[in-house]
């Protein structure tokens, strides 16, 4: 049994499902630019059209009622709001949203708002984008406006998603838009994405924003091949430059020594004052968590036995991780906020069979990550939130739309939508648990 008031959810973003990308005013980000350059998506697809959720969200919130859940996680899109990033705002893009929480409202479904999952205007890729220091008060300009319209309509609203994905995947090896490959630039842009951060919870909290803030990141236990002392070092340096680089920041007012010492600084660039304006006060902290670090000096590096298998992304189901990750999450940081797991899903190359979609592998998963869950809650941790990752097959960022996490099948040629075996599993779980 879950608490009374534990929320259960469903999450989605918005260049994964809403398409319409050039529709009434909507500005390009840098993943309609990366998107239509040849060679980056392994299915050479894009987001233009995605789930089309822009058109058809009505019927994609009777799916999330229909499921039993209580909460809706999902992101703006900054173009969409703010064509260029800077300048006029574009009020169909504002009123798009509107109805989207309007339609939430009559489900009685609590909404949780992301303002960044990765699309920055293109307009302001152009000025530089997140090297440019100059982003980050664009943004906080951004946070304070939405939270101005929408703050008193939603439960929450994160500044970011997974910044470590835009830094190291955006800029440190070109897997992400805007398709950077340079390791000290993104140490940089990882600077400046908690900047922003900072600078928008106070933008926020200026105009007395009634929803709870935080920020969602990504994060993992790393574990040591071996006991040598080299791979329990090369683990501490993995945990050290992913989960502590975001976390102390936020929560310590500076960056981790153990990440510093083995850091290419030769571009980076802290201000005076930099720490404090990070450091504020959230009233959340958002948990994506889908694997651990497996961490070897080997090379290559030996990959775990799987005793769950493995996601059909290639990675490990280990859902012990998530309760350890937490327990040294609060043993860390003594002012944890309370704890939402933003998400937490599986890929699985499902398939329609006589109607349906047999996802037996995912229910699976679903509830070993639950149970660990539910372990970390019964030792101290405070979770108040689950958000299983995603509603919606969608576009997968570089793996197009050959990687399906949702609940409910897309055919993408139709846009039909069907259940999941793992979507009627859920909708049962939450209707004898509801939380």
């Amino acid at each position: 049994m879950f608490p009374s008031t534990f929320s259960w959810g469903v999450a989605t973003s918005a260049y994964q499902i809403e398409g319409a990308a050039a529709t009434d005013g909507r500005g390009p980000s840098i993943w309609d630019t990366f998107t239509h350059r040849l060679g980056t998506i392994c299915d050479g697809s894009n987001g233009d059209i995605a789930c089309d959720h822009y058109h058809r969200y009505a019927e994609d919130i009777e799916l999330i009622a229909s499921l039993n859940v209580n909460a809706y996680r999902f992101s703006v899109s900054w173009s969409r709001v703010q064509p260029l990033g800077y300048g006029a705002w574009n009020e169909k893009g504002f009123d798009f949203y509107s109805r989207l929480l309007d339609k939430l409202e009559e489900k009685n479904i609590a909404a949780h708002l992301t303002l960044y999952h990765w699309d920055l205007p293109q307009g302001l890729q152009d000025r530089g984008g997140w090297l440019n220091r100059e982003t980050t008060e664009r943004f906080a300009d951004y946070a304070a406006e939405v939270a101005r319209r929408f703050g008193h309509r939603v439960a929450s609203i994160a500044t970011h998603n997974e910044p470590w994905c835009t830094a190291n995947l955006g800029y440190g090896n070109a897997q992400f838009a805007p398709g950077v490959a340079d390791t000290a630039l993104s140490i940089q842009v990882s600077h400046h994405l908690l900047l922003s951060h900072g600078l928008a919870i106070q933008a926020m909290r200026a105009i007395n924003c009634p929803a709870k803030l935080g920020i969602v990141l990504n994060q993992w236990p790393a574990t040591p091949a071996t006991d040598s002392a080299a791979d329990r070092a090369e683990a501490e340096w993995e945990y050290a430059r992913s989960v502590q680089w975001f976390m102390d920041p936020i929560f310590k007012g500076r960056y981790p020594q153990k990440a510093l010492d083995r850091m290419d600084m030769e571009k980076f660039i802290v201000h005076p004052g930099d720490m404090q304006s990070i450091r504020q006060t959230i009233d959340f902290l958002g948990v994506n968590y889908y694997f651990r670090a497996f961490v070897s000096t080997e090379q290559p590096p030996r990959m775990p036995e799987a005793e769950l298998g493995y996601s059909d992304m290639g990675w490990e189901v280990y859902p012990q991780g998530l309760t350890s990750l937490l327990l040294a999450l609060r043993e860390e940081y003594p002012a944890l906020p309370p704890v939402y797991i933003t998400e937490n899903g599986m890929a699985v190359a499902d398939k329609i069979e006589d109607g349906k979609i047999n996802d037996e592998v995912r229910i699976r998963y679903v509830e070993s990550h639950l149970q660990a869950m539910r372990a970390a809650m019964d030792r101290g941790v405070d979770v108040q939130a689950y958000f299983y990752w995603s509603l919606l097959d969608n576009f997968e960022w570089n793996s197009g739309y050959a990687k399906r996490f949702g609940l409910v099948y897309v055919d993408y040629a139709s846009q039909q939508r069907t259940l999941k075996q793992s979507a009627i599993w859920y909708r049962k779980l939450l209707a004898a648990d509801p939380g």
